[in-house]
């Protein structure tokens, strides 16, 4: 039996599976500290459940802590960075695109020496020793522990990103070090913005994770638990702790996940609305179709893997204004059962619209009965438009699209969207974000360069996808259940060899210890 969990900012929810029969559900408020709203999570499923502690084999956790750190600029560590890139990329320095806010709260820490490498493998120089060790001395007086290492196109070789990290670890034994190839892709800024970011987040994802940790063991759960990561597969806490940031979109997967499930769909739009946001995606294969593009956290771009979704500010908790005319992006988030007309609060959200005009019933729907009707309507209609421009931006046509309809916010729709050719609201629809989770598998990605001028493509793909498969089975893989779930190959034109950018990404089920 697994357990999977997902933290929202609104609703921590929880589920109990058996394989793939789903035993119960059950949503708790979230904690400021997460451990609370796991607790309680926790013991309503395993008590509904009637299942000894003994009997779960995993669980596995979802959460949206570290994106909001990004988005509210909270609890964010002081960061250094040292790039290796001189004589080249000077006019472009650390933090040069990012919002001053979040600049400010990561410090003013950086370095940039002679090293890295042109896209085609030859050094742009040797790494400048002498800069480097000053570098350091001068994050040593400054007391920072979090620092990020990035190198010029170091996804083709990372061997001045290595050195450099090593060089670190020599004088700063506890320090918190990033390397940019570990985590983002091809494109200097957006890989570095990726690591600076996983950097600042390390200290958060210590607590974080000592608080999932505690949280379980106080159940009397000793069984290991997961963390989902952007592409929707597993990794252990261990590795959350050294790489938050590829949680960002965890929240959207699980969803998009769990929604292929509960519908039997593998192709399709996903429609999550939550408290707070809607998030739009596109199921490719019974997986999250990622994005190509830069992605923005924060208003930091970065290159991570992460899924193509579109977020709106409309959720139950949104906030009706102007008469009905205008829905969210404010929202009263979890304090939605505490302020929300038909919860005994004084604030008319976008929850209340809903049971006024019908569509649902909770809370006490007589408080809201005395609403101005056109205000309903107009709401209501606002509501379901802002809900059909989201899904044409996604949808691949102007033909409608079979759209699956999951989070607790589902309510809120209550007619036809124009958009779409079906509308299928699953069972369990409510928690399919931790659904998602508890069956989430494990997987494997390499990403590189190659020449094919120097080694056949069969060899390249063959040779790549064993690396992939290697990771997955470190990360918890079965080796039996291996499949490749996509290769992506692109063009390199710039280059005067036969090269190309390749993805190999594999998945797996999580293998259970004997």
């Amino acid at each position: 039996m697994r357990i999977g969990i997902d933290v929202g900012g609104t609703h921590t929810d929880a589920v109990l599976m058996n394989g793939m029969e789903i035993l119960c559900a059950h949503k708790a408020l979230t904690s400021s500290d997460v451990r609370q709203g796991i607790i309680e999570a926790l013991d309503r499923v395993m008590t509904e459940g009637r299942v000894d502690v003994t009997a779960i084999e995993a669980v596995m956790i979802g959460t949206t802590h570290f994106t909001n750190a990004v988005i509210e600029r909270k609890q964010l560590s002081p960061t250094a960075i040292i790039r290796a890139c001189l004589p080249t990329g000077s006019g472009l320095p650390p933090l040069c695109d990012w919002p001053t806010d979040i600049a400010s709260a990561l410090g003013n820490h950086g370095h940039m020496i002679g090293g890295g490498y042109m896209f085609d493998g030859r050094q742009i120089a040797p790494i400048d020793e002498t800069a480097l060790d000053e570098a350091i001395a001068d994050i040593i007086h400054s007391g920072v522990k979090s620092i990020a290492v990035s190198a010029a196109f170091s996804p083709a070789d990372n061997a001045h990103e290595l050195e450099i990290a090593a060089r670190i670890r020599r004088r700063i034994p506890d320090a918190n070090i990033s390397m940019s190839h570990e985590i983002g892709r091809l494109g200097i800024l957006e890989r570095e913005n990726a690591a600076l970011l996983n950097a600042s987040l390390g200290e958060l994802a210590t607590k974080v994770v000592s608080n999932m940790e505690a949280a379980l063991a106080e159940r009397g759960l000793r069984c290991p638990f997961y963390i989902s990561q952007n592409d929707g597969t597993l990794m252990s806490a261990q590795f959350i702790a050294r790489y938050p940031a590829l949680t960002f979109s965890s929240g959207p997967t699980n969803s998009l996940r769990g929604a292929a499930v509960l519908s039997g769909m593998q192709d399709a739009l996903v429609v999550d609305i939550g408290g707070t946001t809607l998030d739009v995606g596109v199921l490719a294969n019974g997986f999250p179709r990622e994005s190509n593009s830069h992605i923005t956290v924060g208003g930091v771009r970065t290159n991570f893997r992460m899924p193509d979704i579109l977020p709106i500010g409309l959720g139950g908790g949104s906030l009706i204004a102007d008469e009905g005319a205008s829905v969210g992006p404010q929202s009263v988030g979890h304090r939605l059962v505490e302020e929300a007309l038909v919860f005994g609060g004084s604030t008319l959200t976008a929850t209340d619209i809903a049971v006024a005009n019908g569509s649902v019933s909770v809370g006490q729907p007589a408080r809201v009965q005395t609403l101005d009707r056109a205000v309903v309507e107009r709401a209501t209609q606002r509501i379901h438009r802002m809900i059909d421009e989201a899904i044409d931006k996604m949808r691949p046509s102007e033909a409608p699209v079979p759209v699956i309809l999951v989070g607790g916010g589902a309510i809120l729709v209550s007619r036809e969207l124009a958009t779409a050719s079906s509308v299928i609201v699953p069972e369990h629809a409510g928690v399919a974000n931790a659904i998602g989770a508890a069956i989430a598998q494990v997987g494997g990605e390499v990403e590189q360069l190659v020449s094919f001028s120097k080694h056949s493509r069969d060899r390249v793909l063959a040779d790549m996808t064993r690396e992939a498969q290697a990771k997955a089975v470190a990360a918890g893989a079965e080796p039996k259940t291996l499949r490749v779930l996509d290769i992506e190959e692109t063009s390199v034109s710039y280059m005067d060899d036969d090269a190309a950018r390749i993805r190999v990404k594999v998945v797996g089920d999580l293998r259970h210890s004997p």
